[in-house]
């Protein structure tokens, strides 16, 4: 994985990070939460936020169960819990796990404020709490995501690239992420930083909980407002959506501009292999899980992250939290084979079957 990660430059995620601490002051985190240190017979509970988007299953799920078991000589146990993009019911999650004396916390929040509350009764408990991919507020222990704000600025390049002279005349339809979620704001932040004063934006939406039928009824009003001859591409924020949107755009009869993504989503991919989706943005999701693991394991054993977090970043409630932040890469129909299959995120056989068969080889996918 770490081979694609490189493929943007380190640099780039000093935009959301704090000056970092002292080792002292990040073995002092770990050390603050009160948690007993312990051996290789932990449980570390998961909370992931929803399963309508295939990566928290898919991914982020078995590859931090098997990271911790090999971590533990597989004595650690993984707790885990979905919360259908429900805030309240995630909350009554992390208050069982609570409950049941789990001995360190991995938490995806739903909704990223009202998470909060829990995160300091785990931590009132002894129980250090791991944000994983959204930075959650309270008083998290660390944090591992994605540069977020390099995600949008990779997907605002692309969509420019992919314009070329029409950005000057056109307009595009932005479809940002749920407003909830503090990582949607970063990727819009990092779109808007690169396409601000170069394309017009007609409409921009914030979609509500990142469901493809919320981004495909928004499509449908933007095309309306503004023409269907208007609009020369979209900026989507997760494949998801994309898949949505390009439903609209073909209903309404528009075809050939160019829509982002993000997640490389198998849906996602096969649309990027027929033309009907531009890109996406691939995430090594074993990278993130695996340092998500490593952070949880060590502070349920009460150990330093010194070795693992050599980055700080600041919530809004929380100071210098000990973390890691993953490199992205920009997925095009050009680095399919270099990125996705190359990484064992899929076979050929996956990407190509069925009905993609042909456009798979009119690319040379094979």
């Amino acid at each position: 994985m770490r081979r694609a990660a490189v493929a943007v430059a380190a640099g780039a995620m000093a935009v959301s990070l704090a000056a970092c601490g002292s080792a002292k002051e990040s073995g002092d985190n770990a050390d603050s939460t009160g948690s007993a240190k312990k051996g290789d017979d932990i449980k570390v509970g998961l909370l992931l936020p929803e399963n309508a988007t295939a990566r928290y299953e898919k991914f982020d799920r078995p590859l931090i169960e098997k990271k911790v078991k090999e971590l533990t000589g597989d004595k650690g146990e993984v707790v885990y819990a979905n919360a259908n993009q429900d805030a309240a019911k995630q909350n009554q999650q992390v208050d069982t796990m609570v409950s049941n004396k789990v001995d360190v916390l991995i938490v995806d929040a739903v909704d990223s404020k009202a998470i909060a509350g829990s995160v300091k009764k785990a931590k009132d408990a002894g129980i250090p709490v791991v944000a994983y991919d959204r930075l959650a507020e309270g008083p998290i222990d660390a944090y591992t995501s994605f540069d977020n704000v390099t995600v949008g600025k990779t997907q605002g390049e692309a969509l420019l690239k992919a314009l070329g002279d029409k950005a000057k005349d056109g307009q595009i339809v932005m479809m940002n992420g749920s407003s909830t979620d503090p990582n949607a704001a970063q990727f819009k932040q990092g779109a808007h930083d690169v396409l601000d004063g170069k394309v017009k934006v007609g409409r921009e939406y914030d979609t509500k909980e990142w469901k493809p039928e919320n981004a495909n009824a928004n499509m449908e009003g933007a095309i309306s407002a503004l023409g269907k001859d208007k609009i020369v591409g979209v900026y989507s924020a997760n494949d998801g959506m994309a898949g949505g949107i390009i439903t609209a755009l073909k209903a309404a009869g528009i075809a050939d501009i160019p829509v982002t993504g993000q997640d490389a989503e198998l849906a996602g991919v096969q649309r990027i292999v027929t033309g009907e989706q531009y890109m996406s943005v691939y995430k090594p999701y074993p990278q993130e899980a695996e340092v998500a693991a490593e952070m949880a394991v060590a502070l349920a054993q009460g150990k330093s992250l010194d070795s693992i977090a050599k980055d700080k970043v600041d919530s809004p409630t929380t100071k210098a939290v000990p973390s890691v932040l993953v490199p992205v890469v920009s997925l095009t129909k050009d680095n399919i084979n270099d990125t996705v299959i190359k990484d064992g995120i899929y076979t050929v056989n996956e990407i190509c079957a069925g009905k993609y068969k042909a456009a798979c080889d009119k690319i040379g996918l094979k």
